[in-house]
């Protein structure tokens, strides 16, 4: 692939930017950005002064999100990423730490933050791979579709600017976009999509990429975590291990934990979290998965989010992309609950299209899921995402325990 230079000189802005000056490199809530200007934004700005972290919040607008990241990595200093206050965090990153991002996992009520570090070269490496296996080009349009805090969506924005191309928040002339599975759900209920899609945080169920392919679009999914970045990566629905991975099938009590080793690990986790490494170089977050007999991988879920019935395991992430596949259902979240008999009983809440009825759905499950997986009680209601675009798992928890959850079906 050819690199985009500045246009006149032939030489790269940086390593993230690779636009041409004239070209629009940024372009969000209607504010366009051009790379020359972003470069000398990037030149311009004002950090807090000394050489130690910078904060740089949630919600803090995606134009300067991006401008004070690239400034500190030109810097040499690291940036963190969600947070409000560097100080308090600077000290326990790793040695060599450039990015720092906060994150929350999907079963945990209270939102709590881990920090995720890592070296800007460990996300630099996957650039080239990813282009190639998702045909993205200089000439794109790119779109995000959800906060820059959000590593996943750092990412796609700053891969976006590697690549020359720009990227946004629009969907209406966007030619790709990156995006998890219940977003595209709910985005195919509406409206026309771009045609190269990214797709990432979650499985994908069959019957969404089938709708996906109806419409013509080129779908690229990737299984990875915060702490592992890419680990593997298709079409169709099997997934190969990421140019640059190895990977590993290890066996634990849930079933098969899948590890990799790769330049895409980060330097390490500040606050708990699922990254277990070994002295070879291998990592997991706890994921399980299965090999086909074609040699590709099927992701099943986190072993953590296991929901223990009558004696059987089931993997919420697995069931609920399968109550995905079924008729009519735009988005759905599973946990388990307590029971006397049962030790925990499975409770799915679903986000339906219009017109339809949760007792087909509940008809189409009995018929379509094995008892063990046939949820016991369901509910129609917004299924809450993390702001990765995860189902909260923790949140739905809560909110069944409080009884504040909608249209109960035993």
């Amino acid at each position: 692939m050819a690199l985009a230079t500045e246009r006149g000189t032939g030489r790269r802005m940086s390593e993230w930017l690779r636009g041409s000056r004239d070209d629009v490199a940024l372009a969000f809530g209607g504010d366009v950005v051009r790379y020359g200007e972003l470069a000398r934004s990037v030149d311009a700005a004002a950090l807090p002064p000394g050489d130690g972290a910078i904060g740089c919040p949630a919600g803090t607008d995606p134009v300067v999100l991006i401008t004070t990241v690239l400034a500190g990595l030109k810097r040499g200093r690291p940036v963190l990423v969600g947070a409000a206050q560097a100080d308090r965090l600077a000290s326990a990153l790793p040695p060599g730490t450039e990015l720092a991002l906060l994150t929350s996992g999907s079963s945990d009520p209270t939102g709590a933050p881990r920090v995720v570090a890592r070296t800007s070269t460990s996300w630099l490496a996957s650039a080239e791979p990813l282009a190639r296996l998702a045909a993205l080009r200089a000439e794109d349009r790119i779109a995000v579709t959800g906060p820059l805090h959000v590593s996943m969506h750092l990412y796609a924005a700053l891969h976006a600017l590697w690549l020359g191309a720009s990227v946004g928040d629009a969907l209406a002339d966007a030619t790709a976009m990156h995006v998890t599975p219940t977003r595209l759900a709910r985005l195919l209920e509406h409206r026309a999509l771009p045609q190269k899609v990214i797709v990432a945080g979650a499985a994908l169920s069959p019957s969404l990429r089938t709708a996906a392919a109806g419409r013509g679009i080129r779908l690229t999914e990737y299984y990875g975590a915060a702490e592992l970045s890419f680990v593997l990566a298709g079409r169709g629905g099997g997934l190969a291990p990421f140019p640059g991975v190895e990977v590993e099938l290890r066996p634990d009590a849930a079933g098969d934990e899948l590890w990799a080793r790769s330049p895409y690990l980060a330097l390490g986790v500040i606050g708990g979290g699922m990254l277990r490494r070994d002295d070879d170089g291998f990592a997991t977050v706890g994921d399980l998965a299965e090999p086909a007999e074609d040699g590709s991988f099927r992701v099943l879920g986190r072993g953590e989010a296991a929901i223990t019935t009558a004696g059987a395991t089931v993997l919420a992430e697995q069931l609920e992309a399968r109550i995905v596949g079924l008729p009519g259902v735009v988005a759905a979240g599973v946990v388990g609950e307590p029971h006397e008999l049962l030790g925990e009983r499975i409770v799915a809440v679903v986000e339906l299209a219009d017109g339809v009825d949760l007792a087909g759905v509940v008809a189409a499950a009995r018929a379509g899921l094995s008892p063990a997986e046939l949820p016991r009680r369901w509910f129609v209601h917004a299924v809450p995402l993390t702001a990765s675009g995860k189902v909260a798992r923790g949140v739905l928890r809560e909110a069944l325990t409080a009884g504040t959850l909608d249209g109960s079906r035993t």
